[in-house]
């Protein structure tokens, strides 16, 4: 019974991902700025260049990357888990949560994408 549900979770779980991949808003990082509140909470695809990157690891030893990606105009923050597959100057294609304001513990972020794919 134990494995019926775990397999039934796992599908529903694919199932949602696929879903959300489906329903992703392709946008560029200009428009996306220019009328934050209509992306905000959404699934969004969005190219560009890629600036500023960092990578860090947090407190509890988590790699993390941020960086800015640029369509030439406006330049939108992505945060990501793990090393970034792209460096300075390099296109890339992002899909992720798009959030006006975000709070993580003391912290808090605006206009950030938080990256589920990166492709450069």
């Amino acid at each position: 019974m134990r494995r019926r549900a775990g397999a039934l979770a796992l599908l529903l779980l694919a199932l949602a991902l696929t879903a959300s991949r489906a329903s992703a808003i392709e946008a560029s990082p200009s428009e996306i700025l220019s009328d934050p509140d209509r992306f905000d909470g959404k699934i969004v695809t969005l190219s560009g260049t890629v600036t500023h990157l960092k990578s860090r690891v947090s407190q509890r030893g988590n790699a993390y990357s941020t960086f800015d990606l640029s369509d030439g105009r406006r330049a939108i923050t992505v945060f990501a888990f793990g090393e970034s597959p792209c460096a300075n100057g390099r296109r890339a294609r992002v899909e992720g949560l798009f959030q006006k304001v975000k709070r993580q513990g003391r912290y808090t972020f605006s206009h950030q994408v938080d990256a589920t794919s990166t492709v450069c």
